[in-house]
């Protein structure tokens, strides 16, 4: 139990919160206040949805007591341009008490100051008192948003903020807290904000496992060490979950100074793979706080997957004498680091739960990443090399020629020293890249059984909605104008340079060079690909992939493609990518978990044959919006990048449906300038069942039978704003909405519903106001 001082009880520092002598008499003859039972709950409903994760303003995160207790920070997490790099202020790792945290700078949002309430009562005062208009647009002098700059007063500063900004209490600019939640909370902080807390503790199946897992990874021997380091360092992100485990239970990897059996003590490094500075044992502890979908990266753990690890790394021949360091060196080529364990079994590893690394990389749990979305198109598939087809894995030669050419910057973030440090980095990958070259235009011609299709993550799909993205099993939307294809290398590469090595606290030169070197590994994904393309098509191919100023990254950055050895698939010329993309949803049909005769309609019925006729009905109408370029359907110009539709059927049931918006770029090879090279005319709508984005920017609720009017209203609106306002007025669900936090919270509740594992609170401060 964690307990605070209550000395703050005292009848003037209630009237000085309260305003009122009888709302004062009120406070002062209520019952205690759970902390656990009355107060996180409402923070959850109305508060994690912006205050969670590095994202959180003023780095307040509500979603536990000791974020709550920790308070708020005048310094941003997200800060691209400076010179060096920023002490860590990561929750649970990097303070552990309060005092720890005000050594670092955080002030209390919880205490009372002086005669004047807390700070989080006022601002809690300020947001009550200015209710908005129901269902009307946010002012427009309240910024929103990405381009919002948190002034993050301390409570001293509270008086001067209320006055530059009367209607920017909390919680901002949205529907706020009902009469009931805002009287608890007053109360709670007029009694000094007591505090309890309930630690998860695993049941008796859990603790079976955990003890097998930590025995496995803690093993004797310097090859078990090795082993194990490569998969924590794999496995550090995951929300992990047990067979037989009981639901809601999730729990992380840790290094900690105490053997299993004894409380955990975290090494809180700065990187996973930074030296822990002495002894240290694998653990695995309790994910604290709510869940929040948006840092919520699930891994299960059971029965079949312990022996599938003690197969690939504990039942082979290979041995090590003298174990690895750490240090920046080994941070920057894995490849070396780990070269005594079996490629082979490192890549299936990877590949026995693709769908989990892509996400590491591509989802979060940074939280805001346009520093690698931005080099992502908006829509893409990938796919992976066979083991048994990747040279890496299967020619040792090539595999000793190539690891000295894998390493990859960021390690060294001397700002006067990025650029050469960028140009040795560049070189060397391209040096890879002809080898890569040569050596497969060597091998036999690539077929379809250069395709792994070991299990259902072997097809995965990437959205990109500006700085955030999503990967989901299947082949989603139509077919795309790119495809990434990972070999071993590629997919170790990237998880590394964007997952392992990636400090989001880091300096200009350590994110620069992270942002640079991703732009890297998103060609050698595209080359991947273009192997399985005609070769006297795929100059043409790449260059539609680079139109304009790519021309000159190609000319300036890349390697030369190979556009002479040939093919083993039969496509044409013209037409290639389409018909490979045609070809790979009729070969992977079984293996595919994403039909999807909405995005691909290619007869009469373009919705699921399994719903019922309402919802089919719906999905008839709502598949005239999608794979259509924004040349010929306007209105997609006015719609966000992820959009949320609520379907409500006659019997009440509901089906949520994801609205993507597609955006086309002339090329995605550059750093800055992405204005200049976006193609608005070709966009495209994509519409999918399911919640496919954990920050919507806007929902509309619209009854089944509505479906074709809400259609065609939207057709109609084109670019006319006024008439796409009042689509928004009849359907959507606007910040200011009586019963926003139902709608929002339900599309939460839908994905508990259909994949429980993944249920956490969505993020609105992408939540836009149209």
């Amino acid at each position: 139990m964690i307990h605070r001082s209550l000395a703050a009880i005292v009848a003037c520092a209630v009237v000085a919160l309260c305003g009122t002598p009888a709302l004062a008499q009120g406070l002062a003859s209520s019952p205690s206040i759970s902390y656990t039972r009355d107060i996180q709950p409402i923070f959850t409903e109305k508060c994690v949805a912006c205050h969670a994760c590095n994202d959180a303003a003023c780095q307040l995160n509500l979603g536990s007591v000791e974020g709550a207790l920790r308070g708020g920070s005048k310094m941003p997490v997200y800060q691209g341009e400076r010179r060096t790099a920023a002490p860590t202020t990561r929750l649970f790792y990097d303070a552990v008490d309060e005092d720890g945290w005000r050594k670092k700078g955080f002030y209390s949002v919880l205490d009372n100051q002086g005669s004047q309430a807390a700070l989080m009562a006022r601002m809690l005062e300020l947001g009550h008192k200015t209710p908005l208009t129901p269902n009307a647009k946010i002012p427009d002098e309240i910024v929103l948003g990405l381009n919002r700059t948190n002034m993050c007063p301390a409570p001293q500063e509270f008086e001067a903020y209320a006055g530059a900004h009367p209607k920017e209490g909390m919680p901002l600019a949205v529907t706020g807290l009902t009469d009931q939640q805002y009287q608890t909370l007053q109360r709670w902080l007029a009694a000094g904000a007591p505090v309890d807390s309930t630690a998860l503790e695993p049941t008796a199946v859990e603790a079976r496992q955990i003890t097998e897992w930590e025995t496995l990874l803690n093993r004797p021997g310097a090859s078990e060490a090795l082993a194990g380091r490569w998969l924590y360092e794999h496995l550090f992100l995951a929300h992990v979950y047990f067979e037989g485990g009981k639901a809601g239970h999730f729990f992380q990897w840790v290094r900690s100074r105490t053997p299993s059996g004894k409380a955990v003590d975290i090494i809180a490094s700065r990187r996973p793979n930074d030296p822990p500075g002495g002894d240290f044992y694998y653990r695995l502890v309790p994910v604290k706080g709510v869940i929040v979908h948006k840092t919520h990266i699930t891994y299960p753990l059971n029965a079949a997957k312990l022996a599938r690890v003690k197969q690939l790394f504990y039942a082979g021949d290979w041995q090590v004498t003298a174990l690895p360091g750490y240090g920046p060196q080994r941070r920057a080529n894995p490849f070396e680091t780990f070269e005594a364990i079996p490629a082979r079994a490192r890549y299936q590893f990877m590949l026995d739960n693709a769908e989990y690394f892509v996400r590491t990389f591509i989802r979060g749990p940074v939280c805001r990443g346009q520093i690698a979305t931005d080099v992502i198109r908006d829509h893409f598939w990938a796919l992976f090399q066979d083991p048994d087809q990747d040279l890496y894995i299967t020619d040792a030669r090539y595999r000793g020629e190539a690891t000295p050419l894998l390493a990859m910057p960021g390690q060294i973030d001397d700002v006067g020293s990025v650029l050469s440090l960028w140009r040795a980095y560049r070189d060397k990958r391209n040096a890879y890249e002809g080898l890569r070259r040569d050596a497969y235009a060597a091998a036999p011609a690539p077929t379809w059984a250069t395709l792994w299709t070991g299990n259902d993550n072997a097809l995965l799909s990437i959205f990109r909605h500006f700085d955030s993205a999503t990967v989901n099993k299947g082949l989603i939307g139509d077919v795309p104008q790119t495809t990434w294809l990972f070999d071993y290398p590629l997919l170790e590469r990237t998880y590394y340079q964007l997952a392992v090595n990636f400090d989001v606290f880091g300096n200009l030169s350590h994110q620069l060079q992270t942002r640079l070197y991703f732009d890297l590994i998103r060609n050698g994904a595209e080359v991947n690909f273009l192997r399985l393309m005609p070769a006297d098509a795929r100059a043409a191919i790449l260059g539609d992939w680079y139109q304009d100023s790519g021309k000159i990254k190609i000319w300036l950055d890349y390697e030369d493609i190979d556009t002479d050895t040939r093919s083993g698939l039969a496509l044409s010329k013209h037409h290639a990518v389409r018909e490979f993309g045609q070809q790979l949803l009729q070969r992977t049909q079984g293996l595919n978990v994403a039909p999807d005769p909405i995005n691909r309609c290619t007869g009469a019925y373009c919705s699921r044959p399994d719903q019922p006729q309402a919802l089919r009905n719906a999905e008839q109408s709502l598949s005239r919006l999608v794979s259509r370029p924004a040349a010929g359907l306007k209105v997609i110009d006015q719609l966000p990048e992820a959009t949320l539709l609520r379907i409500q059927a006659p019997d009440g049931k509901r089906q949520v449906y994801s609205l993507l918006r597609n955006r086309a770029h002339s090329n995605v090879a550059f750093l800055l300038g992405e204005a200049y090279r976006y193609q608005p005319g070709l966009d495209t709508l994509t519409l999918y069942p399911g919640v496919l984005t954990s920050y919507p920017n806007f929902m509309f609720n619209v009854p089944a039978g509505e479906v074709p009017a809400f259609v065609d209203a939207l057709q109609a609106a084109g670019d006319d704003k006024a008439r796409f306002e009042r689509v928004v007025e009849r359907w959507g669900i606007r910040r200011s909405h009586p019963q926003f936090w139902e709608y929002f919270h339900d599309m939460s509740r839908f994905i508990e519903e259909t994949e429980p594992v993944e249920a956490g609170v969505l993020d609105m401060n992408r939540y836009e106001n149209l």
